[in-house]
């Protein structure tokens, strides 16, 4: 036999308030107390209540669902964790988000927009736009946009993060360690998208801010001390290329003390050619990375700098969200702050590094 479908009116009875009260919950309009906020959602679940979307989409003329554009979510776990929280805050507020990877690819992320705009997603959160028209196609669909860390346009709404300061701190740690050989291993401002947006890119921001950093602590810039290239294979997801440049720079005649690498999976490749060439971090080499992804996993843990990655993606739904409710809103740019994770791969400067026999 068919089971009887719980309706609204069955979850009132269970919490011993209005349909009306239970409405105003389950579809987080108006204002309800806690205590039955939270008296409500028990019922529903004692009850085993779910919602009609297709009635509700009906009536409210939304799908409630958003696209998640990436660049790729197995080569970094940034874009995981940045996913993981967009869904998170999507689910808790009655939406499905569906991802999507672009591989760094402008034809791929033009496709994933067509079938978005097929679906007739409410909004999309790029976790990060490549291409400005893929971005014109969405506008000319009326569907509000989000872009997360970098931007190809100024129309929409953005979460970015304060790079500068994150690396002001990363470096503010090491040269207060006593560090000033200090290397620098990043991305190269020519292989990354930049629309011109902003002043600088997120490249280009963390590299001046390394040279500046060192200017203001009376260190010399030395350029065999500045490693540029991608931050991973994106067919890969290995961590070669933050070896291959430690390998560079632990072979120079006066090698670095310390390693600022602007990706944790850098400074894994870091790790790996400290390994082979015998040296113990942080005894004879200081290590620090960025993002904070794998930090706590590798041995010693590593000194990153925490990119706020749920804060992104809860701030991107919401900023989401406020567009679907409010079309008219003008585009906001919301910018967070990272903050210096210290753990056991730093410590104070050593004699330069010498490889063991």
């Amino acid at each position: 036999m068919k089971q009887k479908a719980i309706t609204l009116l069955d979850v009132a009875r269970e919490a011993g308030v209005s349909r009306a009260t239970v409405a105003r919950v389950l579809n987080a309009t108006g204002y309800v107390g806690e205590e039955t906020r939270i008296k409500v959602e028990a019922a529903a679940r004692a009850t085993g209540y779910r919602p009609n979307v297709m009635a509700r989409s009906l009536r409210t003329h939304r799908s409630f669902t958003i696209g998640h554009i990436l660049l790729e979510i197995t080569t970094n776990p940034f874009f995981a964790h940045v996913a993981r929280a967009v869904e998170g805050e999507a689910l808790g507020n009655g939406y499905k988000a569906f991802l999507f990877n672009h591989h760094g690819n402008k034809d791929d992320e033009r496709f994933g927009v067509e079938r978005f705009i097929e679906r007739q997603v409410d909004a999309v959160i790029f976790t990060y736009p490549i291409d400005s028209d893929s971005i014109a196609l969405l506008r000319a669909a009326e569907m509000p946009v989000v872009q997360i860390e970098r931007q190809q346009t100024a129309d929409t709404d953005a979460v970015l993060v304060d790079n500068p300061l994150g690396v002001e701190l990363a470096m503010r740690h090491l040269i207060e360690l006593g560090h000033r050989r200090i290397a620098f291993i990043g991305g190269d401002p020519a292989l990354y998208p930049y629309s011109g947006v902003q002043p600088r890119s997120i490249e280009e921001e963390r590299l001046d801010t390394y040279v500046a950093c060192l200017r203001f602590a009376g260190i010399s810039v030395d350029p065999d001390l500045i490693r540029l290239g991608r931050y991973v294979h994106i067919d890969g997801g290995s961590n070669i290329e933050g070896y291959r440049h430690a390998q560079a720079l632990l072979a120079l005649r006066d090698p670095p003390t310390a390693i600022f690498a602007a990706c944790d999976i850098l400074a894994a490749g870091v790790f790996r050619a400290a390994y082979e060439a015998r040296l113990r971090i942080p005894d004879d080499l200081s290590v620090v990375g960025f993002d904070d992804t794998l930090g706590a996993h590798l041995a010693p843990r590593l000194t990153s700098v925490a990119q706020p990655m749920a804060e992104l993606g809860l701030t991107a739904f919401q900023l989401a969200l406020g567009a679907i409710e409010n079309k008219g809103l003008a585009p906001r740019v919301v910018t967070l702050a990272p903050h210096l994770v210290i753990r056991e791969s730093t410590g104070p400067a050593a004699p330069a590094p010498k490889a063991r026999s």
